[in-house]
């Protein structure tokens, strides 16, 4: 599973530090790892038992290590977009937007939620990239722009088609929590505490992203896994989900070596900026856009139980035409899937190709993504 691979990386570099619900999740009996400089429970009572109860029922992730960021200040959109390739005048109140963190040579440094606030850009980035966006963007932006870290919040994701049921029984707010639909979010109470949720997440169900104080966090967790949809999920599901969700993950699937467009993340890349330009690495994307690249990402369905991993070698005949980036079994389907990036020439769907797995040649074929079909409310 891909989370092991960044262990290794994580442990020599980064300070383990505990998270707010770092009692909690042991008292739960969550097998706990580290990851991205945290403890974090990978699972409780099992991977592919936490994964079938996500969708079928409700899932509690845990997700503060996750970096939650407040910008603010003058010329706030013109800030954003001479770094960012979102088209800021489309993100109205309320609404939230996938975007790209992107060098300048068009490589990608992470991917990100914006949302805009009444009068601020709230960002969530990726855990293990959260300090170098923060150095990234402090850099980039005009001193005129502030970048809060918001690092006495929590951040917690429930999952799953019950979702909406068990977190619409507490949700208190000035409409009715059924009103948010995909990618948008609002403020509400829970149990007495100001939360923010956005209908959002990453296991391609229907679920909300619920930002609040680290100090409620476990209550909040407590009053939700008292429903009886909802049980606290680990990291290991969460991979294997959005695995299905043909999602890809940062560190993994992306990288500062990774385009975009190879990626097939245009949608991230907003009409407009696409024609214009001005952000971040706009020359390479717009290059490509017009001349295509030489690879791209695609989901692979392999027959068996044994599983591809990332860094195994895609063949076709005696010719290595790519690489695993994320593997593993999928309990929704019943076999191993994967994802990677190949040659062009042998993405195109129904493509049959080969994995090397440690020596021995395992049948894939090219198919869309995503695995598992999306559920979200829209």
């Amino acid at each position: 599973m891909s989370i092991e691979a960044n262990e290794d990386t994580t442990e020599d570099t980064i300070e383990v530090q505990p998270l707010p619900l770092d009692a909690w999740h042991r008292e739960q009996g969550a097998q706990m790892v580290e990851f991205a400089g945290y403890h974090m429970p990978i699972q409780y009572e099992g991977i592919i038992a936490e994964h079938l109860w996500t969708r079928e029922h409700a899932g509690l992730f845990d997700v503060s290590h996750m970096g939650q960021l407040l910008l603010s200040g003058p010329d706030l959109d013109a800030a954003v977009e001479a770094i960012l390739p979102i088209d800021l005048s489309t993100l109205k109140l309320g609404s939230q937007r996938y975007s790209l963190l992107l060098d300048k040579n068009g490589g990608v440094l992470d991917d990100l939620m914006v949302s805009r606030w009444p009068n601020d850009l709230y960002l969530v980035v990726n855990g293990a990239t959260k300090w170098d966006d923060i150095a990234y963007l402090r850099e980039h932006l005009p001193d005129e722009i502030t970048l809060n870290h918001l690092e006495d919040r929590a951040l917690l994701a429930l999952q799953g088609p019950e979702a909406y049921a068990a977190l619409a029984r507490h949700a208190k707010g000035e409409y009715d929590l059924g009103s948010l639909k995909f990618m948008k979010f609002g403020r509400f109470t829970l149990a007495g505490h100001d939360v923010t949720i956005a209908r959002a997440g990453y296991t391609g169900e229907d679920g909300f992203e619920i930002s609040l104080s680290a100090d409620a966090a476990e209550e909040i967790s407590n009053l939700l896994c008292g429903e009886p949809e909802v049980k606290p999920i680990g990291l290991g599901a969460r991979d294997s989900l959005r695995l299905e969700a043909g999602l890809p993950l940062y560190g993994h699937d992306l990288s500062p070596e990774t385009s975009p467009i190879a990626a097939d993340l245009v949608f991230g890349i907003n009409k407009r900026r696409r024609a214009e330009g001005g952000f971040h690495g706009a020359s390479r994307v717009q290059s490509e856009l017009a001349d295509g690249t030489q690879t791209k990402r695609v989901g692979l369905a392999l027959d068996g139980r044994r599983a591809a991993r990332e860094g195994d070698a895609i063949m076709a005949g005696d010719t290595q035409v790519g690489m695993v980036t994320s593997g593993g079994f999928a309990p929704s389907l019943g076999h191993p899937i994967a994802m990677g990036y190949v040659a062009l020439q042998h993405a195109e769907t129904g493509t049959e190709l080969e994995i090397d797995v440690r020596g021995k040649r395992l049948s894939a074929k090219v198919v869309q993504m995503p695995f598992v079909p999306n559920r979200y409310f829209r």
